[in-house]
């Protein structure tokens, strides 16, 4: 799965519109859809020249800018709806999970830092400034990176489901040659959907007897 299992989304959309507003611009989702799931320095390119603020503020500097507000806010990061009940499910029934996230080591940590024990679950984790990952997404460098690195060997990415949020990501499952669930939020336009294999309202809904995976032996809580 991408790292759709904690809901940190909103707080990109606060503080970016933060600082836009110093512009009198607006934040808008059409402009959100493309930055999503991108490694950090791409997302911020598209950000100040979408926007048109490229002469008054660099891709640079506005990374630096939005950490020093994230990071106050992603430590207190909830899981997405149905994202435990899921994750320890497949652990129970050995099915090998695992994250392919474009976010770098230090904003993992802190998105992580109440999720422990959750993420000790995963047989492992690519984050966006790994070596392998030379291209982000929708390039499928991540995705072929996590099916790589599984303990009984290489995993054939057609054996592969993808869970994302981003259409940048679901566009790089798709390219990496992976079956794709997509769980938007509702405020994306529907047309951004048109990669996914299933698209759901949120992880509760995900039925893994669809997939070929153990069925749920309890109603989702």
């Amino acid at each position: 799965m991408s790292f759709i299992a904690v809901d940190t989304e909103e707080f990109y959309t606060q503080v970016q519109q933060l600082i836009l507003a110093r512009y009198n611009k607006t934040f808008d989702w059409s402009l959100k859809a493309k930055m999503m799931g991108r490694k950090a320095l791409e997302a911020a390119k598209i950000f100040v020249e979408e926007t048109g603020i490229s002469d008054s503020l660099s891709p640079e500097d506005f990374l630096v800018e939005r950490e020093a507000m994230l990071q106050n806010l992603f430590p207190t990061s909830e899981l997405m709806p149905g994202a435990s009940r899921l994750i320890k499910h497949l652990h129970a029934h050995g099915v090998p999970i695992c994250i392919a996230t474009g976010s770098h080591k230090r904003h993992f940590l802190l998105k992580t830092q109440k999720h422990t024990e959750l993420i000790s679950l995963m047989n492992h984790v690519v984050l966006g400034d790994d070596p392998e990952v030379k291209q982000g997404k929708p390039a499928p460098d991540g995705f072929l990176a996590a099916a790589r690195r599984f303990e009984g060997g290489p995993v054939d990415p057609k054996k592969c489901l993808v869970f994302e949020d981003a259409p940048t990501g679901a566009q790089a499952g798709k390219n990496a040659g992976m079956s794709v669930v997509m769980v938007p939020d509702p405020r994306l336009d529907s047309s951004f959907h048109t990669n996914a294999d299933q698209v759901l309202k949120s992880l509760m809904d995900f039925n893994p007897a669809e997939w070929g995976l153990p069925p749920f032996q309890d109603a989702p809580n």
